[in-house]
């Protein structure tokens, strides 16, 4: 008979982090961390939604040193099963113990977990969360038999890209509807470009420059750019141009290549950038 034995060090497993001792860089732009905290305060579960690269995971870091929690992150993937997320049972020197999942030492030690696109779990996955995203706030773990009680201060947070979602990848209204939302999108073009020049130590005015291509490269979603460039891609390019990479050859290896393989595409951009930079 196995014995429940529970790991002993769950703040150093990947992804599992106590609050940064100097707060994230970041910049609201809206009433998004006032909205936050109050759901914390509350215990309500947040779902953020908005487009790659916008912010959303540099907030959730914001708001765990904010609010002084630990922060338990997951990358969701196809892949992902429950017991991923839940814990398992393993094999330590002889002896067979059970080792909590992240979600779960999030619940134990009043963490915010965080679930980044959770939408690419499998539904059976995703599943689980529900008793912890209602009023319940409890975790039963079916392979020990033990229903976990969420600590205070415990919070759920997921995020996901509608532009990304399709028929068959999509949260069920099960799931939707045990979550406050909060929208994100790209920042105003005065704050994107104070947010890139301090991420990459490039000076304003050719960030508010690269600022000023980003929007244009936006624009070509209407010609078939499946998907545009985020701040992050900004920070990226960036951050060669800061390292004396050419501009033009900076945007075409960090902002271009990145988005799209299509030759049209990619001479539109370049031509962009060239009109623009």
């Amino acid at each position: 008979m196995p014995t429940a034995t529970l790991d002993p060090a769950p703040a150093s497993r990947d992804g599992h982090r106590p609050p940064p001792r100097e707060a994230p860089y970041y910049r609201p732009a809206g009433r998004e961390v006032d909205v936050f905290a109050r759901c914390h305060a509350r215990g309500l579960p947040v779902m953020l939604k908005g487009p790659t690269g916008c912010g959303k995971t540099r907030f959730v870091e914001y708001m765990a040193h904010t609010l002084g929690r630990p922060l338990v992150t997951v990358a969701c993937h196809d892949d992902l099963a429950a017991s991923d997320l839940t814990g398992r049972w393993l094999i330590r020197g002889g002896e067979t113990v059970w080792v909590d999942g992240p979600l779960t030492a999030a619940a134990r030690q009043g963490a915010i977990c965080y679930l980044d696109e959770v939408v690419e779990a499998r539904q059976d996955t995703i599943a689980v969360v529900h008793p912890l995203a209602d009023d319940r706030r409890i975790l039963p773990i079916d392979k020990t038999g033990e229903i976990v009680h969420a600590a205070p201060g415990f919070q759920l947070v997921v995020s996901y890209n509608p532009g990304y979602q399709h028929a068959i990848k999509d949260l069920k209204p099960s799931t939707r509807q045990r979550f406050v939302t909060l929208d994100f999108d790209y920042p105003p073009a005065a704050l994107e470009a104070e947010i890139v020049a301090h991420e990459s130590g490039l000076d304003r005015a050719r960030a508010s420059s690269l600022v000023a291509l980003a929007h244009r490269v936006r624009h070509l979603r209407d010609q078939g750019l499946a998907e545009v460039p985020g701040t992050r891609l900004l920070v990226a390019t960036a951050r060669l141009m800061a390292e004396g990479i050419d501009a033009e050859e900076a945007c075409r290896v960090a902002l271009a290549g990145p988005l799209t393989d299509d030759p049209d595409l990619l001479s539109a951009i370049a031509d962009l950038a060239a009109a623009t930079l």
